[in-house]
């Protein structure tokens, strides 16, 4: 065994480091107190500083001010030791003063004439933009709001451009009012038909007495025929032509079934044309009776019936104004005698064009609207000017001021055409019938190239003829 040092005895000193002579007895020095984390005295108390002076260097050595830090550099010393790279670092840190951390987000201090104004919570006020940031914002929110308004433009322009292109194609030579220069020609047309505009025009001044409005249009060629067609008209039972469609428009959209029981309520019943007047209130029908007696006996109880189921007269305006019809409106109920709901020529030519196109309705409803109007009774106004083997669905309007009939041809040699007469006279004048009539001869034999039957001029109301009576279908009665 080895014998134990006294521990009064020194110790050797190492290689590295001079021997040291006794330190003298420093008097007491203030002892700084370090507060632990919970906030507690720290028992572990040092001398602020300590100094030691060695045989070589006045050099004054600081100690370590607390226990955690004397333990943390006793093992890097060590580890020093093992690396003598690593111990000029740490002698040199050791005696470096510590600096503050570095700031990433420094406050400058603000002068007397540099300080703020501070608001009630004691932060300081915006500072005022300059006028280049000024107008950038304004430049940004301008391009967004510019932005905007493009995307509702573009939407809106894709609704309209249709009728807007429509509307340049406009041809007509009669001279109408500011109104009536507003309807927009909702179909593609070609060239005028000049051949047979004269023979119109003489058919319409050989009857001062009676005012004419006639659109005729080629569905193969969009050639038409243009007489006072935008001029605006009492519609009679023609109005029930855009009912119907603005009816089968509401069944493709699935808002009303073809099985669906209407009530006849009693404010519906109307005098006048068709039988369901004759019924009690209170009797239901089904929508596609009640459209089917709207069109073939023009019954003007049920076009009350469905004029209500579709929303009223203001709500079904609103659906022709954006279909393009202008003049074509429902002033009153049926029946309207006085001719107060109105419409053209041109914009029944129109819905009769759209409809075949299946622009308005699907192909389905298309077809079942022509259905229903081949069926219509009254054949005495443009059914007489038909070749044989010809047919026509189409509607006709009388009351005492106003006699009209609008139809699709079919033509036995395949060609198809609409036209659409309306001629305003005196009180139940029978020349208007007769002049329609011949109208619609006109047209149709220019078709017809294969015709030639001459035209049969107006024949006087004074001649009693009996085959005049057939041909003409004259009737008394007002029907509308």
């Amino acid at each position: 065994m080895s014998r134990r040092q006294p521990r009064d005895q020194p110790k050797k000193a190492s290689r590295q480091e001079p021997a040291k002579t006794p330190t003298t007895l420093q008097p007491p020095q203030q002892v700084r107190q370090f507060p632990t984390n919970q906030g507690s005295r720290n028992l572990y108390a040092v001398p602020v500083s300590r100094q030691a002076k060695t045989n070589n260097s006045d050099k004054i050595r600081t100690v370590p001010t607390s226990l955690n830090q004397r333990l943390t550099d006793t093992k890097k010393i060590q580890t020093a030791k093992r690396r003598p790279s690593l111990l000029k670092f740490l002698s040199a840190r050791s005696t470096t003063p510590r600096k503050k951390p570095l700031d990433l987000n420094p406050r400058p201090k603000a002068t007397n004439h540099q300080r703020q104004p501070k608001g009630k919570l004691g932060r300081s006020q915006p500072r005022p933009l300059s006028p280049l940031m000024y107008l950038t914002r304004l430049l940004i929110v301008g391009v967004g709001i510019g932005a905007i308004v493009g995307t509702f433009l573009s939407i809106w322009d894709s609704s309209s451009r249709h009728s807007v292109e429509a509307a340049a194609n406009t041809n007509s030579t009669v001279e109408a009012t500011p109104a009536e220069k507003k309807n927009t020609i909702t179909v593609a047309m070609g060239q005028e038909i000049v051949a047979i505009k004269p023979q119109l025009e003489a058919l319409a001044t050989a009857n001062p007495k009676l005012q004419a409005g006639v659109f005729v249009l080629d569905l193969d060629t969009g050639a038409y025929l243009d007489y006072n067609s935008s001029s605006t008209f009492s519609a009679a039972s023609t109005i029930k032509v855009p009912v119907l469609v603005a009816f089968f428009q509401d069944v493709d959209a699935g808002k009303v079934s073809l099985d669906e029981m209407l009530t006849m309520e009693p404010e519906m019943i109307a005098k006048g044309s068709g039988d369901m007047q004759y019924q009690k209130a209170g009797k239901q029908f089904t929508a596609l009776e009640t459209a089917t007696k709207m069109i073939a006996i023009s019954d003007n109880t049920a076009t009350n019936m469905l004029i209500t189921r579709l929303g009223g007269a203001e709500a079904l305006n609103q659906r022709f104004r954006s279909w393009g019809l202008v003049a074509t409106t429902i002033n009153k109920p049926l029946p309207d005698l006085e001719g107060n709901n109105s419409t053209s020529p041109q914009e029944l030519a129109n819905v009769m064009v759209m409809v075949n196109e299946g622009r308005l309705v699907s192909v389905r409803s298309r077809d079942r609207i022509l259905d229903i109007m081949r069926q219509t009774v009254t054949k005495t106004l443009l059914p007489p000017g038909l070749g044989k083997g010809a047919t026509i669905a189409h509607k006709t309007g009388d009351i005492g001021s106003i006699l009209a009939d609008v139809g699709l041809i079919d033509m036995p040699i395949g060609k198809r055409y609409v036209a659409s007469v309306m001629v305003q006279r005196p009180h139940n004048d029978v020349a208007a019938r007769k002049l329609i009539q011949q109208i619609s001869r006109l047209t149709y034999q220019y078709f017809d190239k294969s015709a030639v039957s001459p035209i049969t001029p107006a024949i006087p109301e004074s001649t009693p003829n009996s085959m005049t009576r057939a041909f003409t279908g004259e009737n008394p009665a007002p029907s509308n």
